[in-house]
């Protein structure tokens, strides 16, 4: 069955192309198009390869990005740098009142802040900074007394 429908297909195509009237023109035709269909078809098979291959690329890099690296643990000033940066922030902080000290990874806050509310506040943005293990908060407002280790 199969045989059959190529053998008609082969005599109707040579018929399209050797007809008396129309076959030289259409014969002409195909020897212009052919060859430019097939530029096309290469052209978009390498672009949809690029399409894939950048695709494919930026996959890796994603899923490279999203790696979860152990980063090592700064070094006592630059994790008092930190959290200094992270802890004043905020102009309405005092800064010239607080003193911030770390070491291994423990960080120790003393000094007098004016809002009771500010002592949890800055504890609290101490802790959310990369590399802090433990914070010791030795701060205290004006009237009260100074807390001791």
């Amino acid at each position: 069955m199969i045989r059959k429908l190529r053998y008609m297909a082969m005599g109707a195509m040579l018929a399209y192309f050797f007809d008396p009237q129309n076959g030289r023109r259409r014969r002409a035709l195909a020897r212009q198009r052919v060859p430019a269909f097939f530029r096309n078809a290469s052209r978009k098979v390498g672009a949809a390869g690029s399409s894939v291959a950048a695709e494919a690329s930026a996959a890796k890099q994603k899923a490279t990005h999203l790696k979860e690296e152990e980063k090592p643990q700064p070094d006592d000033v630059t994790l008092a740098h930190k959290v200094e940066t992270e802890i004043f922030r905020d102009a309405d902080i005092p800064k010239g009142r607080i003193n911030v000290n770390a070491e291994n990874g423990k960080v120790v806050l003393r000094g007098e802040v004016e809002q009771p509310e500010l002592i949890k506040d800055l504890e609290q943005r101490t802790k959310k900074v990369q590399g802090v293990q433990e914070v010791e908060n030795l701060l205290h407002v004006p009237e009260a007394p100074a807390p001791s280790k």
